[in-house]
Parts: structure tokens; sequence; C-alpha cells
């Protein structure tokens, strides 16, 4: 079976699906909270146009380790993904990729601005 309706004199119709700004928001959320390591109810997105593409303003918090164990192991900030810029610089490209796959959005800019920190203790291998 075709996608396209087909009307009653044979010409086929294509549909057109509507995602919406709820919706959006959400995907948005919860693919950055998957990037990040944070919680996507703390997650603030705001969506804008920019030239008939997506603009994307996301407000976050981000997960980092104590300054206790940077202090106790340098290297943990190389094992935790790297410094909040390297992380957030790769957010952004990753933000956009994986958004613009699941919802077929043209996304033209992806602004991160971190709110804060979730400090976690790093995750020891078993």
């Amino acid at each position: 079976m075709s996608i396209a309706a087909t009307t009653a004199a044979g010409a086929a119709q294509l549909g057109r699906n509507r995602i919406t700004s709820k919706a959006l928001n959400r995907v948005v959320s919860a693919v950055t909270a998957d990037e990040l390591g944070v919680d996507a109810g703390k997650i603030g997105v705001d969506l804008g146009d920019h030239e008939g593409a997506l603009s994307l303003t996301i407000t976050t918090p981000i997960r980092v380790v104590s300054l206790d164990r940077v202090q106790s192991d340098t290297s943990v900030v190389a094992r935790s993904g790297g410094s909040i810029l390297d992380r957030t610089a790769r957010a952004q490209e990753t933000i956009r990729t994986r958004v613009s796959s699941l919802t077929g959005s043209s996304i033209a800019r992806v602004t991160v601005r971190v709110s804060g920190v979730d400090i976690q203790p790093e995750e020891r291998v078993k």
C-alpha cells in the first residue's frame, strides 16, 4: 500500500506531517539530556525561525565531576568527556544531527547555554 492517498479521479495526493512545538521541545530536551547527562526536566528549549529553518536555544545544566576528584586525579576530566566548553561544542553538533534525523526538520543554529552544574561522582568500572 502506498503512502499517497488516491482520489476518486485516481490522482495521487501526498499528505503532510506536522510536528508541534511541544513535541519538538520534548525531542530536543531528550537528546540534550542524553548528550550532557542531565535530567530532561531541567532543560529549557526556545524554538525560533532562522530564514525558514529552526533555531534552537537550549538552557541546561551539565553533569560534571567534583573538583575534589579533579584535584586528586586530573585525568578524570578527559574520562568525563573533556572540558565544559569541549562538551558543549560537541553537544551542539550532536543535537543538530540527532534532532534533524528524528524530526526531519532543517536546523540552522543550535545555541547551548549552560545554566549550572550537576555534580556527580565518577562512576567506576566494575
